[in-house]
């Protein structure tokens, strides 16, 4: 069976995973991404769990750490979408919970990123969590192998 990404841990500090955070956690994530939020006691706290259908498959495990992680830069987690319209539509929701709550930041970029025959489509959205989602989807050129991608990404 081939590996797979099955998980992320993210922490943030102590005392800010309260049941304001889960609450918005879970309301953002799952107009965003269409992920369910629940708290899980792992050795001995309470943590907060967001998935998609299937949390076997993979999931964000949102724990409080005194050594809680910190990303300034452009670290991200790619969400991956099948087409650029999908992409525009979780763009313009991510600008709707911009205007209700301005703890959302959003990256967009002028220009799709183009290299060779892949097309990049994409913006990030960062919410509550110390990491963006690089929201995107891959366009092939018409006749370019899709296998040969990663030559030009």
């Amino acid at each position: 069976m081939p590996r797979r990404f099955n998980h992320m841990e993210l922490t943030v500090p102590p005392g800010t995973l309260d049941a304001a955070m889960r609450r918005d956690l879970a309301a953002f994530y799952g107009e965003m991404f269409d992920w369910s939020g629940m708290d899980v006691v792992l050795f001995d706290k309470t943590n907060f769990l967001l998935t998609g259908d299937d949390a076997s498959q993979s999931f964000i495990l949102v724990a409080e750490a005194k050594k809680h992680m910190s990303s300034p830069g452009y670290d991200h987690l790619g969400v991956l979408c099948d087409a650029r319209e999908e992409v525009d539509e979780l763009l313009e929701v991510a600008k709707r919970w911009r205007d209700k709550d301005d703890r959302v930041r959003i990256t967009e970029f002028e220009k799709d990123l183009v290299q060779g025959p892949v097309t990049v489509h994409a913006f990030y959205v960062k919410y509550l969590l110390p990491i963006q989602f690089d929201v995107q989807c891959i366009e092939h050129a018409p006749g370019a192998d899709p296998e040969k991608r990663w030559q030009y990404v």
